[in-house]
């Protein structure tokens, strides 16, 4: 099943149109699966697509010639840096997308496109369930006290009434450094109220800021 379509040293023009081809609709299967439900810009889908065939392009070209292949080598470490950092499902689409050049630059046309669908099935399923988010009662408390504060402990038995888990995450000062403020990672009790909480946080912060917000993960995060 898992067989190459190249049988010689010599590549036939069928042979490179057929693998092109084959990569191209492979790009174009990751760029869709990509774009489902994620922000997406032109140049980066558009990339999806091109990237499996020029891979696939330059692996032909190789064809077993050592030299040529340390070479290439070479040349596509320095694109890492000339490249702006990614999300990590960026790099993952980005490793995709070569491992389809890769294998249809060999001539494993069905192999390119079973692990094309498997990964990209999976991709679907991951999403779906929402594998690894926040889940809803995890929130980000921020509370800014006085300095002439003592906040270590300060706040800990109304955290231990209104949440079910609570950690103490980030201290930095503000406002030139006469306010401190506290970010804590929170889970809320599903009877508890996040209004309750705060009324009762503002009577001992001195009525200062105080927020909470549902967890968010930065595009840039690994």
């Amino acid at each position: 099943m898992f067989t190459s379509i190249i049988t010689s040293s010599e590549i036939s023009l069928s042979d490179f149109l057929i693998c092109c081809g084959s990569a191209a609709l492979c790009g174009l299967i990751i760029s869709l699966c990509y774009s489902f439900k994620n922000r997406y810009s032109k140049n980066f889908v558009s990339t999806l697509i091109l990237l499996p065939v020029i891979v696939q392009s330059v692996i032909m070209m190789v064809n077993g010639n050592i030299g040529t292949g340390v070479a290439v080598l070479g040349a596509f470490s320095l694109v890492r840096f000339r490249s702006a950092p990614g999300s990590s499902k960026e790099i993952a689409d980005i490793f995709l997308a070569m491992a389809v050049g890769l294998a249809t630059g060999m001539g494993y046309i069905m192999f390119a496109f079973v692990m094309t669908a498997c990964v990209c099935i999976l991709m679907l399923i991951l999403s779906a369930v929402n594998f690894g988010g926040a889940k809803e009662n995890q929130m980000e408390l921020k509370i800014v006290v006085p300095e002439d504060l003592d906040f270590e402990g300060a706040f800990d038995d109304i955290l231990e009434e209104y949440t079910s888990l609570h950690d103490l995450r980030i201290t930095r000062t503000t406002n030139m450094g006469s306010l401190y403020e506290l970010r804590y990672d929170i889970a809320m009790k599903k009877e508890k109220s996040s209004k309750d909480m705060i009324d009762n946080i503002r009577t001992r912060n001195g009525n200062l800021t105080v927020s909470c917000s549902r967890v968010l993960t930065l595009p840039e995060e690994l």
